[in-house]
């Protein structure tokens, strides 16, 4: 497949392309924050991916995949997200853990591995933490759901999945109990983008507004 020639870092810009657009188009400035790196190495690898008709960088609008690098993306997806059913569940790794480490996997796995470690798995549609499995054609329904710091006070929220990368952010949400399938109550947001206070499970939490931008919800 052509996904086996790209390196692991042109994989992972793909794959970070591709999960931030289910909510908006990326930029190069949110793709080198989400991955740590500077905007320039952000727009040298753009333009890497552009030449190889993965992506396409318009000015001032963001980076969007073509369909050849969208399908490239959501094989990489569905590699890592599968690793992350198999960690948790059968390997019982920590919640938190378990996104890097599959990261760690999802480069190294061939097709016939992919499609036996579905099967394995009985074909699951979404990951521990909530998010779509795409399918072996690359498709997978979005979620019905936005994120926690679009809630207004008062709200009743049951948490859909949280997409955020950082083993750290993880851990932080997995200490307050923020887990895919949790109640959550908004009990006040403070102004001038201050933290929201939650209720969970009779516990008062504060969290702050770049961190509840992760975390995925609907109403009850």
């Amino acid at each position: 497949m052509f996904s086996q020639h790209l390196s692991e870092s042109m994989e992972m810009y793909l794959k970070a392309m591709l999960e931030m657009s289910e909510r908006e188009p990326a930029t190069v400035a949110r793709l080198a924050e989400r991955l740590g790196v500077t905007s320039v190495s952000a727009n040298e690898m753009v333009r890497r991916l552009g030449e190889h008709g993965l992506a396409k960088h318009t000015p001032y609008k963001g980076v969007a995949l073509t369909q050849k690098g969208r399908e490239v993306a959501c094989n990489v997806m569905r590699r890592q997200r599968l690793w992350e059913v198999f960690l948790y569940d059968h390997l019982k790794i920590e919640w938190s853990k378990i996104y890097e480490l599959a990261c760690s996997l999802e480069h190294a796995t061939a097709p016939e591995v992919t499609e036996a470690l579905a099967d394995f798995l009985g074909d699951p549609t979404t990951c521990p933490r909530g998010n779509p499995i795409p399918a072996a054609d690359g498709s997978f329904a979005s979620l019905d759901a936005f994120p926690l710091s679009e809630a207004g006070a008062g709200d009743a929220l049951r948490v859909v999945a949280v997409n955020a990368t950082s083993t750290d952010v993880l851990k932080y949400l997995q200490e307050r109990n923020i887990l895919p399938g949790g109640e959550i109550s908004v009990l006040e947001i403070a102004p001038l983008q201050g933290p929201l206070t939650l209720n969970i499970g009779a516990r008062e939490v504060a969290l702050g507004l770049s961190m509840a931008e992760f975390v995925l919800v609907k109403g009850k």
